[in-house]
């Protein structure tokens, strides 16, 4: 008898406990169990895997599908409040119930004939996830790589078109010491013959080897494909068709351009397989929608959510806050993982901020509040950033909005960055709107 539970948060729970790491590379178990269980996909498919900027990718490829009257399908990882985020259908977020039968699934190929296969959290829930993907009658499956590439759960599933958004450096402990080791990772995704759009302006050889070496269909940023744009609108060229006159992206930030132009590239290299029109376009990436990616929330202090956690995107950050124009006060809501290149990040956004609440997260990864203060503390002793700042520390995200809100002016603003726990902490009751307190009489 295979294991069965009534709930999605059970079955969450149990994957917790399968497996003694939370992350496992390799693909032969996950691969062992997606044969068990059948699993394949009827439509094509796009993987997009980077750094910083696939789920923006992944939001603008499905925001164009949809409009084109295609039916997509969506996984994305990690989710801001609810795991059912993972996994968009339509462009709808599936229920929790939708997915129970496809834990159940998985459960049953992974203990099959008493010859259990252990996974990990992620693989167990990538798999399910697949496997919902797999039987909905999709037009086109998306599928956002968890972790580098070549080992990622994801890689099972063979692509119609790879898509390489940016590479920096993260996790590198995990995928290497350098762009050129993490570059060979990502690059894993590619398959002999098939197109990868490369969206990053300076790839690391290594990709642009490994291209060359399983003979994909490269299309490189700059010379396969280009942008330009000024105050009003922006235009793409890519092989044999332009786009002119297109309003920006919905997605706020300088940085989504050169993912949206990646988003342009891949559909022009499937278009036989997918045929978008231009008007799908030009209204899917006017329409999509993304939160905590530079995410302005209008109100009396204006507040900013990034799920920011790497000194690349953070470094986004900042030049996206910089454009933004003047406050009197920068609060900044910030928690962070351990692991992180913290220096670096720290250093980049720290002239931006005035003051600073640091808090607590929910999982054990996690820096801790006083941790990150005296990170910042030693940064300003080595006389690298600026001392003229306050700063606090809280048990968790809200306590530690609750009291920037309390602080700020209505000609303020409030950014909440570090992490998804970061910012899915501020969303748990849903999007939060600010009104400054009234001047009492």
């Amino acid at each position: 008898m295979h294991t069965t539970f009534p709930t999605l948060d059970a079955w969450l729970s149990y994957c917790e406990h399968l497996h003694p790491q939370n992350i496992a590379l390799g693909l032969d178990r996950v691969r062992e169990v997606a044969q068990r269980m059948g699993l394949k996909f009827d439509c094509p498919v796009i993987t997009v895997a980077g750094t910083n900027g696939k789920g923006s990718t992944c939001a603008m490829l499905e925001a164009v599908a949809l409009q084109s009257g295609f039916r997509p399908g969506v996984f994305t990882s990690p989710h801001l409040v609810h795991f059912e985020e993972r996994c968009r259908v339509g462009g709808e977020i599936v229920t929790a119930e939708a997915l129970i039968p496809h834990f159940e699934a998985v459960e049953q190929a992974r203990v099959k004939d008493a010859n259990e296969v252990a996974l990990t959290y992620f693989e167990f829930t990538t798999l399910a996830i697949l496997h919902l993907l797999s039987q909905s009658k999709l037009d086109v499956a998306i599928l956002e790589v968890g972790l580098g590439g070549r080992l990622d759960a994801t890689n099972i599933i063979d692509t119609d078109c790879a898509v390489i958004t940016s590479i920096d450096l993260d996790h590198m402990e995990l995928l290497g010491p350098d762009r050129e080791s993490i570059g060979r990772e990502k690059a894993g995704i590619m398959r002999p013959g098939k197109p990868v759009v490369v969206s990053d302006p300076m790839p690391p050889q290594s990709v642009i080897d490994h291209a060359a070496e399983i003979g994909a269909d490269l299309w490189r940023f700059g010379k396969d494909f280009n942008y330009d744009g000024d105050k009003q609108q922006w235009g793409w060229a890519g092989r044999g068709r332009r786009y002119a006159g297109l309003a920006y992206p919905a997605l706020r930030g300088a940085n989504q351009l050169v993912n949206a132009a990646g988003v342009l590239a891949a559909f022009e290299a499937i278009r036989s397989q997918l045929p978008v029109t231009a008007q799908a376009v030009r209204t899917g990436l006017s329409m999509v929608e993304l939160p905590g990616r530079f995410q302005i929330i209008p109100g009396q202090p204006n507040l900013v959510l990034d799920v920011a956690h790497n000194p690349h995107s953070v470094a986004a950050l900042t030049a996206n806050l910089d454009a933004m124009g003047y406050f009197p006060t920068t609060h900044a809501v910030f928690g962070a993982m351990a692991d992180k290149d913290w220096m670096h990040m720290l250093t980049k956004v720290a002239p931006l901020i005035d003051r600073w609440y640091f808090t607590d997260l929910p999982i054990a990864r996690a820096d801790t509040a006083e941790g990150l203060k005296a990170k910042l503390q030693q940064l300003q002793d080595q006389g690298l950033v600026r001392k003229d700042v306050s700063m606090q520390c809280f048990a968790n995200p809200q306590q530690a909005l609750d009291a920037a809100v309390a602080a700020a002016e209505a000609a303020d603003r409030i950014v909440v960055f570090g992490s998804f726990y970061t910012v899915g902490g501020v969303l748990q009751n849903g999007t939060p709107r600010l009104n400054a307190k009234h001047l009492a009489h």
